[in-house]
């Protein structure tokens, strides 16, 4: 869609003559290291969101002021009240995972790599988190099983792009991407899962901005055996010494977050603990008739909301933090509305601390979630219209 060209025409036919060089609707318009034009296009005013990233928003008067615990943040009516704002938000960078039933695979022709460009860009916007999917089989051949050592090739290409990222000021998400499976078979020894996880933080215990992500969307197993299994891993993780970074825990039924209490994960998952107090409960939600993302079509415009609530009043109960590690909508005005009411409402509780977008990735071509540079279908309004005013 092209913004310009819509504006100024519209400009023409009553009459107005844009500026040679205004932004479009929705386009930036300001924020540190932009050189661009900071004049809107008619019947829009450019809001600044955060230092790096001020954008054209269309005209409703004069813009509110809203306060949030970390500053100041204007808004424009997009999300009013008081908000906490996200300390983690982000991206999914979807890549590495590819070819799951090719082991080891072939790189470049089964599965690829984040690229350290898609990472600058999403810097340069203001986010600051990226998921890092990857397999298991891959990292700890199947010959060797969960508790041998690790293909030396495959954690070296793991650690350069996460050491990218976090030498950039950035956080490195770690995503098993296996849904509590390995080598075709559920994982059932919470003994073995202990002690892949006490070996993989090891690697990155030094590293403060590394986060582990237990494991990605466990599903048809019980709430408690996804418990015990992430009760396991946040143990390892602990005993190898890496004391100082975040935990995800994901629980069974995909870790939807409008399932989280019918599933069994709100009773389980309450008793975990963590000698550091560092985790927070990982939860996905997408805003189709079934939940899969798979669809461009939201239920209505306020259906992200409707979906968190019984999460956001489980975690405020139990005084614990939750991470939307999936969101992914169509970019259409209701899904950008459902969106922006989803983030909209986890910043007015207080207990999400992260959500990142499903998702970047240099092989996702023209999937409609996907916002990976530069022409993403997802990058022209959920990037600017739905992510960037929550920064």
């Amino acid at each position: 869609m092209k913004y310009s060209a819509l504006a100024a025409l519209a400009a023409f036919l009553v009459g107005v003559a844009p500026g040679a060089n205004a932004v479009p609707v929705y386009g930036q318009c300001g924020g540190i290291g932009y050189n661009g034009s900071t004049v809107c296009d008619a019947g829009s005013t450019c809001v600044k969101s955060n230092d790096y990233y001020s954008q054209c928003l269309p005209s409703t008067g004069n813009p509110t002021p809203t306060t949030t615990a970390g500053g100041s943040n204007p808004t424009s009516g997009v999300c009013s009240g008081t908000r906490t704002k996200f300390k983690y938000f982000g991206v999914n960078q979807s890549s590495a995972e590819f070819g799951e039933g090719k082991i080891p695979g072939v790189l470049g022709t089964d599965y690829t790599w984040p690229t350290r460009t898609s990472v600058d860009y999403f810097l340069g916007k203001g986010l600051n988190t990226f998921r890092i999917a990857f397999l298991m089989e891959r990292i700890s051949p199947p010959a060797r099983g969960l508790t041998g050592s690790f293909d030396a090739t495959y954690l070296a290409a793991l650690k350069d792009i996460a050491n990218y990222i976090t030498s950039k000021g950035g956080y490195a998400v770690l995503d098993p991407h296996n849904y509590m499976r390995y080598n075709g078979a559920v994982i059932t020894s919470a003994s073995d899962f202990q002690t892949w996880w006490k070996n993989l933080s090891n690697e990155f215990k030094s590293n403060s901005n590394i986060i582990f992500d237990v494991v990605n969307e466990p599903h048809d197993i019980t709430a408690t055996a996804a418990f015990n299994l992430n009760q396991a891993a946040v143990n390892g993780i602990r005993s190898s010494g890496a004391t100082s970074q975040l935990i995800l825990v994901e629980g069974t039924s995909w870790t939807g977050a409008w399932t989280w209490v019918s599933s069994g994960n709100a009773d389980a998952f309450k008793n975990l603990k963590d000698p550091n107090n560092n985790v927070a409960f990982e939860m996905h939600q997408y805003l189709d008739s079934d939940g899969s993302g798979t669809d461009p079509v939201c239920v209505s415009s306020t259906i992200g909301a409707e979906r968190l609530a019984a999460a956001t009043t489980w975690l405020k109960q139990n005084n614990f933090k939750g991470f939307l590690g999936e969101i992914g909508a169509g970019s259409n005005d209701g899904c950008i509305k459902a969106v922006q009411g989803a983030l909209c409402s986890m910043q007015q509780s207080g207990v999400w601390i992260g959500a990142l977008w499903w998702a970047a990735g240099p092989w996702w071509g023209t999937y409609y979630q996907s916002i990976e540079p530069p022409n993403g279908p997802a990058i022209a309004r959920i990037l600017p219209e739905a992510l960037l005013p929550f920064l």
